[in-house]
Order: structure tokens, then C-alpha cells, then sequence
């Protein structure tokens, strides 16, 4: 899978700019990505502190480890 160009924290950011009524086209352009994919990020991180965040991507990694021995076994 590819890595984000954008970390947590910036995701986060966009979506509190668009939310602090910033027009969705301007913070797509400030930030250089397309409208399906800031929507995109805004299911996935919508309504999140960078704390659930950075828990999320925990939980993510941890999950994949043990695919990863499961597929193995």
C-alpha cells in the first residue's frame, strides 16, 4: 500500500480548516490534492482529535502484524 504524502496531523488540520467554514475547492488547492481525495480523508479522519489518530494508526499496524502471522502459519 502506498504511504500518505499528508501525516495525521496534516489530515487532521485540512479538515478543521474546511470545517472552520474555508471552502472545500480553496483547502484542496492550498494543499495540492483533489476534492475525491480530501473527501476521501475526511471519512476516514472526520470528527478525530490527533490522538485518535495516532491510535488508529496503532491499532492498523498491529492488525497487519498479525495478518501477517496468520498467513503464515
Amino acid at each position: 500500500m502506498r504511504k500518505s504524502r499528508f501525516t495525521e496531523a496534516q489530515i487532521i488540520g485540512m479538515i478543521k480548516e474546511q470545517e472552520a467554514d474555508m471552502a472545500t475547492a480553496e483547502v484542496c488547492r492550498k494543499h495540492g490534492l483533489s476534492p475525491a481525495s480530501f473527501y476521501k480523508l475526511k471519512a476516514k479522519y472526520g470528527g478525530m482529535e490527533l490522538s485518535d489518530a495516532k491510535r488508529l494508526k496503532q491499532l492498523e499496524d498491529e492488525n497487519a502484524k498479525l495478518k501477517r502471522l496468520l498467513g503464515k502459519a
